[in-house]
């Protein structure tokens, strides 16, 4: 969404605070249902040994990109369970997608709904949830395994309308 040339740019302000400072959930229900969605984006770092485990899949524990991939859906879903201030909102569909690479595994997610709000928060806890899933399951063979990058990197739907990280942003684990 653009802003016509010449109209002020907002003050920047946290909506989850209310005049006295305190924490609150912001009242969505006069917001329109709109078709939301967010991807996010994030890495895990891990040892050569652990890339020639995933690429061969023999992994010790079993599954393990299987395993991150169900742990970041049912995080999706479960996401004003873990974030006091995120509103339940109907999660329609969750797509997450974990590609092994030199260095570690690139972890993208992308939720989407029908509702009131966003869901950023929902993708962003989507892929921290799928790499700790993957730290577990790779720990015995890695215990320096790191998750990195983890960053929202593009959005659309609701009143803001749509908003894209700069490109050279956009993949999963570039250094800022």
């Amino acid at each position: 969404m653009s802003r016509p040339p010449g109209e002020p740019v907002p003050e920047p302000r946290l909506t989850h605070l209310d005049a006295s400072g305190s924490a609150r959930m912001v009242d969505v229900s006069g917001k329109p249902v709109t078709a939301r969605e967010a991807t996010a984006v994030g890495r895990v770092l891990c040892s050569p040994q652990v890339i020639a485990l995933l690429r061969d899949g023999s992994v010790p524990k079993g599954d393990a990109l299987g395993v991150a991939r169900l742990a970041g859906i049912q995080a999706a879903k479960r996401t004003p369970d873990l974030v006091p201030l995120a509103h339940p909102v109907a999660v329609h569909g969750v797509d997450v997608g974990l590609a092994v690479v030199d260095d570690g595994v690139d972890i993208t997610a992308t939720v989407r709904t029908a509702d009131r709000t966003g869901v950023e928060m929902e993708a962003l806890t989507c892929v921290a949830v799928a790499g700790l899933a993957l730290v577990d399951m790779v720990k015995a063979v890695d215990r320096s395994a790191e998750i990195t990058g983890v960053r929202v990197v593009a959005k659309s739907g609701g009143r803001s309308g749509d908003w894209r990280v700069p490109e050279r942003r956009a993949t999963g684990g570039e250094t800022r």
